[in-house]
């Protein structure tokens, strides 16, 4: 049968003030400890040396100073879609601090995980595409997950994607056709940690994940310092089960950052 152009609706585009908002309430509390941290035990440290309270509050004020700088340079980076104040470095910041910090604050706020991980998501694919990269197509590796593959096929892709019998039922057989075609890496993970095991395998200088929500955020998160271009999955029939990709959102990522194409 042949292959039926994927004509889902995009879904709702991530919200990058929600982002800033967020990171911008999380910069703000954890100013606020650091700030009680140096106000409650000055009382105590006073009486063990005069000086003891002020190294303590240069110490605050420091992190303080490079929090706020962090928060400031990521901000500008998402406004102006390049890297400004030392931003380059700032992926790192976002996966390991200000994501977690996010996370929690979202909770509070009742804002769904699904929404900040969305805008994270986002962001960090801005933050990937600000660095300029540009890679071999052999590094580049197109991870997706098993529920892509039709659900009623017998075919075992998650070891051997060329298994595939390329029926055109699911948008595997089209993503062969594209790694077939420039020589990228395509693999099937059927969760994180066959994924981590696909990683350190094929050992790529970029990814391109297709997963949900929670699955790129930990992706991203698992994979980091490796920069990943995370694309939503479309899912008609609901979560993990006959899940589809927009074909042109892959082959558009992937040109972005195949070296010898333009941007």
């Amino acid at each position: 049968m042949p292959q039926t152009p994927t004509t889902f609706p995009a879904p709702p585009r991530a919200r990058k003030r929600l982002f800033i908002g967020l990171i911008t309430g999380s910069s703000v509390l954890v100013c606020l400890v650091l700030v009680g941290l140096w106000v409650v035990p000055v009382v105590g440290l006073g009486a063990i040396h005069p000086l003891a309270p002020w190294l303590l509050g240069a110490l605050v004020l420091s992190a303080i100073l490079a929090l706020s700088w962090a928060s400031l340079a990521l901000v500008l980076n998402i406004l102006l879609g390049r890297p400004v104040l030392g931003g380059k470095r700032l992926r790192g910041v976002t996966v390991r601090v200000f994501l977690p910090l996010m996370t929690m604050l979202g909770r509070v706020l009742g804002i769904p995980p699904q929404d900040v991980q969305s805008s994270f998501i986002r962001v960090n694919n801005e933050l990937v595409s600000a660095e300029g990269l540009r890679v071999p197509a052999e590094r580049i590796l197109v991870l997706v997950p098993h529920c892509l593959q039709q659900s009623r096929c017998p075919q075992r892709l998650t070891y051997d994607v060329d298994h595939c019998r390329r029926c055109g039922l699911c948008d595997i057989g089209e993503l062969l056709k594209l790694r077939d075609a420039l020589g990228l890496r395509l693999a099937v993970a059927t969760g994180g940690t066959i994924a981590r095991r696909i990683v350190v395998e094929n050992r790529p200088q970029l990814i391109i994940a297709v997963a949900c929500e929670r699955d790129l955020a930990h992706g991203i998160q698992d994979t980091f310092p490796i920069p990943v271009f995370g694309i939503l999955n479309q899912r008609p029939h609901g979560p993990c089960r006959d899940t589809r990709v927009v074909l042109e959102e892959v082959r558009a990522a992937v040109e972005r950052f195949v070296a010898g194409k333009s941007a």
